[in-house]
């Protein structure tokens, strides 16, 4: 199972850099603009999924800053964003590599935000939620990229896979 959790924590930082490196092209105007997304525009997206990340990563650590709101906005700086997005992605990394099987089979608990409720759950899925998530809302920004008349990269996993041979073996 391992291996697995490895994989989608390269693919989140690949994913995460490809998208980063898109959004940087757009004007300001264009970054921040209201597309009626969820989280309205790819500002409020791309800072939505670092706001999730870390209230996930306090969960799973019980370190680092967890915001209270899911629609905060952590970085009105894109550059600031992207730092602070990199760092993220590093810590999952080193999370992800830190797991043994065994922690992979046991139980965490946290305590929610928006209702908040004191819960325990198996860790695995919790990371497969956690990578579903981050996929999920990038996603989203792919589509804005489109919006916009922007060629939006690829973020397949088969292409990480051939670039890198992760997960191959």
């Amino acid at each position: 199972m391992k291996p697995h959790f490895a994989m989608m924590a390269g693919y989140n930082a690949w994913c995460n850099a490809r998208l980063y490196d898109a959004a940087a092209q757009l004007s300001d105007a264009d970054y921040r603009a209201d597309r009626g997304a969820f989280f309205k525009s790819v500002h409020g997206t791309l800072n939505h999924i670092l706001v999730a990340d870390r209230i996930w990563m306090k969960r799973f650590t019980g370190e680092g800053e967890a915001p209270n709101r899911l629609d905060a906005i952590l970085f009105e700086d894109f550059a600031e964003l992207r730092a602070a997005r990199q760092e993220e992605d590093a810590r999952i990394v080193a999370y992800v590599e830190g797991l043994s099987e065994a922690d992979l089979t046991g139980r965490f608990r946290y305590r929610t935000i928006t209702n908040p409720t004191d819960i325990e759950q198996p860790l695995a899925p919790a990371l497969m939620h956690f990578f579903n998530h981050q996929t999920h809302h990038r996603g989203q920004v792919h589509c804005l990229l489109t919006g916009f008349g922007r060629e939006a990269p690829s973020l397949d996993l088969l292409l990480l896979q051939r670039q890198t041979g992760i997960g191959m073996t």
